[in-house]
């Protein structure tokens, strides 16, 4: 879906609902082995392993920012705590760090709770932006991931469906005919 993987060098921001499986997405991304990484934990339960960001100023995020993939559980506790100009500069200063480490930085940011001029702000400055949608349908529900925006590339053109499996979000090889 996105050319191979998730850019070095980068931010990430996945855009969706607590029931879409945005958190199913960030640990499957941070508990990939090879290069490792650090979760900042800043509004939900901490797990082992996860740094315990809760009372965590933006500002002293960075020397949390260890191995190749780091996650940030979410940007949007960081504006509803400290207002959207925090978070664009946690954003920033995140993107200079992917950059100088080579490493991938993936925020998570809830839809529906933020102003969509915030929102946009934010999109700017994010090299990839991912939104885990979920549609109803009659009687069934399908989950869809939509790429809305790949740094130096061209995005694919349609929704994919993916599950969400006790091993993290799969894409579905398959799509609904309507």
């Amino acid at each position: 879906m996105i050319n191979g993987g998730y850019p070095g060098g980068a931010v990430v921001l996945v855009l969706g609902s607590p029931l879409s499986g945005i958190d199913h997405l960030a640990r499957q991304f941070w508990k990939v082995e090879e290069g490792g990484g650090s979760y900042l934990m800043i509004d939900g339960e901490i797990e082992e392993g996860m740094v315990d960001a809760r009372t965590l100023p933006p500002s002293e995020f960075p020397p949390h920012y260890s191995g190749l993939r780091v996650v940030v559980d979410s940007l949007s506790s960081v504006i509803l705590t400290n207002g959207i100009d925090e978070a664009l500069r946690t954003l920033l200063s995140a993107k200079k760090e992917a950059v100088a480490k080579n490493s991938t930085i993936l925020f998570l940011l809830y839809n529906g709770i933020h102003k969509p001029e915030e929102e946009n702000r934010i999109f700017r400055i994010a090299d990839v932006v991912l939104e885990l949608k979920v549609v109803t349908f009659v009687t069934e529900v399908e989950r869809q991931l939509a790429v809305h925006k790949l740094r130096q590339t061209q995005v694919p053109k349609r929704l994919i469906p993916y599950n969400i499996t006790e091993k993290g979000i799969e894409l579905s090889t398959t799509s609904r005919v309507v």
